[in-house]
């Protein structure tokens, strides 16, 4: 930048008449995702549209999920379960603007959403000692401020959604209890109850569970559309197979799981890493880094109609005619029907989720 718009800009700043950041000026990022480097360090990196890294910004610890605000180039990356710390990184200057940390007895699940207008930022934490999941609420222009919490309508809330054109909220309760001093050791398999959890101000207005038969199948991860249709993804934690690791639910209704022929089933391994439905909502991408396959369901139907190979698969989202996905080999590429189009190879090892801008 010459002097003169160096000068200019800095005018405009002191009057107060500088256009707002904008994503625009981090790049244009599409994507938002965390990855370990090859010389054992960690970054979370803006993906564009075209699949071109556009920014890389360093993490003090493995991250999992970010959460990108809605208005402005700012994104809070959460470490991996079970982090006390998320940073707020300012995506244009490349540098950490905040640290939030897990208040005492509290660790982070690595997934948060922000509110429509993005003043609140909305965190799922364990309770570890009470055994319980909490929400917790950050004001963002009180520079992420924690100022409350509530129940997350069950145990082990991991993912957190935004349902379309509201602040209501929907959680994945993944029912399985942990404790720091037992690491990532599941505590309460036999008697896990997993659900979906409706919150609306602080309050749980609606919750769903599973037929009791299915209680070991922890729900982890969602996706949304804009009619409100919300898909989970599972992962089993009992002997023989789950009879199904994908559903559908919709406002008062019943929870729907959808049909996987066994052989298919079998693939997956018991374990869902991340789950996109399509842009128009008629498809579901769900994707096992375990099976090292990525499943198409059809959502009117509820039914698998495609699969696809790919080594340790896990980060997907939406794309314009298709998906986008990533893996922990470093594989960025775009999902047209079973074709992968559009393949770049980053030197990196992408964690599981792939965070939509």
């Amino acid at each position: 930048m010459n002097t003169g718009r160096r000068r200019f800009l800095g005018g405009l700043l002191a009057a107060g008449l500088a256009p707002a950041p904008s994503w625009a000026d981090a790049g244009s990022p599409a994507y938002l995702a965390a990855a370990g480097k090859p010389d054992g360090s960690y970054a979370l990196c803006g993906i564009s549209a075209a699949l071109d890294i556009v920014f890389e910004i360093p993490l003090p610890v493995r991250g999992h999920a970010a959460a990108g605000h809605p208005t402005r180039p700012e994104a809070v990356a959460f470490a991996r379960r079970p982090g006390t710390v998320a940073m707020v990184i300012d995506c244009v200057k490349g540098a950490p603007k905040a640290t939030l940390r897990a208040p005492e007895g509290r660790h982070f699940y690595g997934h948060g959403a922000f509110s429509a207008d993005g003043a609140w930022l909305f965190t799922t934490e364990n309770d570890f000692n009470a055994g319980r999941g909490v929400i917790g609420v950050w004001d963002v222009a009180a520079g992420y401020r924690r100022v409350n919490e509530f129940d997350s309508g069950g145990v082990g809330p991991h993912d957190i959604k935004r349902m379309p054109a509201s602040d209501v909220l929907v959680i994945a309760n993944g029912g399985i209890d942990t404790h720091p001093e037992s690491g990532r050791t599941k505590l309460n398999i036999p008697t896990m109850q997993p659900n979906l959890s409706y919150i609306e101000d602080g309050r749980v207005t609606e919750t769903v569970s599973l037929p009791a038969d299915l209680h070991k199948n922890s729900i982890r991860h969602l996706d949304v559309t804009s009619s409100g249709d919300v898909a989970f993804g599972m992962q089993w934690q009992g002997g023989a197979s789950a009879t199904s690791l994908v559903g559908l639910h919709k406002r008062g209704q019943a929870m729907v799981l959808l049909d996987t022929p066994d052989d298919d089933l079998r693939r997956l391994d018991g374990y869902i890493g991340s789950i996109a439905f399509s842009k128009d909502g008629r498809s579901i991408a769900a994707t096992s880094p375990r099976g090292g396959v990525l499943h198409l369901y059809d959502a009117r139907n509820t039914c698998l109609k495609d699969s696809v190979d790919l080594e340790d698969v896990c980060g997907v989202v939406p794309h314009s005619d298709g998906f986008t996905v990533t893996s922990g080999t470093g594989l960025l590429c775009g999902l047209r029907g079973q074709n992968l189009k559009s393949r770049s190879r980053a030197k990196h090892a992408w964690d599981n989720h792939l965070v939509l801008l």
